[in-house]
């Protein structure tokens, strides 16, 4: 274990006095084409989690009532607006628009990001890019959505499967990765021609709001994106009880995507759910040791570790591990880390001092576990801002929290495999399904051991990778349903059969 003295030189300290602190943004919601306050009056202000006392942004604390005026925007937009009943060439024209509105703004927003989330600016720089590609990707694709037709089921007798639109889609979405998860759901919502009212998470407002403002500029119809600010309990379960709304997209936790999920189940509503994670990252002796020691690092510490699809489980090839831990602790111990400002630094801040304590918490647990901490464990420089340190263990068993439970946090567990068969049961031992990445040069290993793996995305000798056209979503408790490529749009989509009959069929009664 490292002292905390002993991350100074690689922890890049917060710049309290950087110009880009000195100013907080006032946003307010945006329901049916406008801006609107909070009805009550009352507000959220959010503190950079990596700037100590810093208040950035400040926005609406809505209530049901709030929420109530968004879902009747959203669903008389559906019933009678022009936007469901627009050819998908339009739909894709508009959707392109605000493709290009978010790469004028990029800097803006991802500053906003950087702010609000503790992130690195050059990682949300990165993002906010990547989202532009999401909402371009869609915007091709909404022109070539299609049913399907049966020519083959009897000479006078034609059959059609319609796609319709879902309805109202109610979009709730998390702190750690609000511009990408909100721009990984409404693109594919609004090109199936829904509308929908979305939710940030309370800590990381700013960026969904500006992207609905974005998309107004760009042309889209009053009504069609909604933006409601405020706590779940007030706003987000309003979603899955109302019955103006027809489906409701959640990602999160576990403990509130199966609340939601329930509570939607009483109005027989439809549910996609993107839960936690548990990635293992299973390393075959033939690996790349190097890439491998890379790949895992980047796996754990990207966004401190707060990332669903964390590959926050080492399962490594024990003829390999000390070799393998040797690099991985090496990279560890050099990574830069700290103000989010900082353009060297490789992951910023926790979200809260709620979340970095249920971080220290798992460590603790750990420990007493009897599992081995080779590094870290340790919160830094606590009156700059919510920092943890890159913190690997070792000779942890299955049957540990740290090894079974989400901790959300830059802490790797390592476990130690003999045969493949162990590490593929190792990796679908928990709870969840949603990542899994297995390093190897041999490809029929790497290819074998994945068809095998309980996950809903997969990666061979890379980690955390992701493009438009691949489907996500998880397995187990990882969650329900499919985003992003094709089978995005099937998720906010109708299909209705149509049988019709050609000339005169036999009658049932004759006289």
């Amino acid at each position: 274990m490292l002292s905390q003295s002993s991350f100074q030189d690689n922890f890049a300290v917060p710049n309290l006095s950087d110009p880009r602190l000195q100013s907080k943004r006032a946003y307010r919601m945006v329901i049916d084409g406008k801006s609107v306050e909070a009805v009550s009056g009352k507000t959220i202000e959010r503190e950079s989690p990596g700037h100590r006392g810093k208040v950035i942004g400040v926005w609406p604390a809505g209530s049901t009532e709030d929420a109530s005026s968004a879902i009747g925007a959203a669903r008389t937009a559906f019933d009678n607006g022009p936007w469901g009943r627009m050819s998908g060439a339009e739909r894709s024209t508009i959707l392109h628009a605000i493709a290009q509105g978010i790469l004028k703004h990029q800097e803006e927003l991802a500053l906003i990001e950087c702010l609000e989330t503790g992130k690195p600016l050059n990682q949300a720089q990165g993002e906010i890019g990547y989202c532009a590609d999401l909402w371009t990707y869609a915007a091709g694709q909404c022109r070539g959505l299609e049913g399907d037709t049966h020519n083959a089921i009897g000479t006078n007798r034609l059959g059609l499967v319609l796609r319709e639109p879902a309805g109202v889609v109610g979009i709730i979405t998390p702190w750690n990765f609000p511009f990408i998860i909100v721009s990984e759901r409404v693109p594919w919502a609004l090109g199936a021609g829904c509308t929908v009212v979305v939710k940030p998470s309370e800590f990381t407002s700013g960026t969904t709001i500006r992207l609905a403002e974005i998309a107004l500029e760009a042309g889209l119809p009053p009504g069609v994106f909604n933006v409601i600010t405020g706590y779940g309990p007030d706003v987000g379960q309003s979603l899955a009880e109302d019955p103006r709304v027809d489906m409701v997209a959640f990602t999160g936790s576990v403990r509130v995507g199966t609340q939601l999920a329930g509570i939607a189940a009483a109005n027989v509503k439809r549910v996609g759910l993107e839960l936690g994670g548990k990635g293992p990252q299973i390393v075959f002796a033939d690996a790349d040791l190097e890439a491998a020691a890379d790949g895992v690092a980047y796996g754990v510490f990207h966004n401190a570790g707060q990332c669903c699809i964390s590959g926050s489980r080492l399962i490594v090839e024990n003829s390999i591990r000390p070799a393998l831990l040797e690099r991985l602790l090496d990279l560890s111990r050099r990574l830069p880390f700290g103000d989010p400002l900082a353009s060297i630094t490789r992951y910023g801040a926790m979200v809260s001092v709620p979340h970095l304590e249920k971080v220290a918490g798992y460590v603790s647990a750990g420990l007493e576990d009897g599992a081995e901490l080779l590094l870290g464990g340790d919160k830094i420089d606590e009156g700059s801002g919510n920092f943890f340190a890159p913190t690997v263990f070792d000779k942890v068993r299955p049957d540990m929290r740290i090894a079974q439970e989400e901790i959300f946090g830059p802490v790797l567990a390592t476990i130690g495999f003999d045969t493949p068969e162990e590490a593929v049961a190792l990796a679908n031992g928990t709870p969840f399904g949603l990542s899994a990445g297995v390093w190897s040069r041999d490809l029929e290993t790497a290819i074998q051991t994945t068809r095998k793996l309980r996950a809903g995305r997969c990666w061979i000798n890379s980690v955390i990778d992701g493009t438009p056209e691949m489907p996500i979503g998880g397995y187990k408790m990882s969650g329900v349903g499919r985003e992003l490529g094709r089978y995005g749009f099937d998720e906010y989509s109708q299909f209705k059969g149509l049988h019709m009959t050609l000339g005169r069929g036999e009658p049932w009664f004759s006289h």
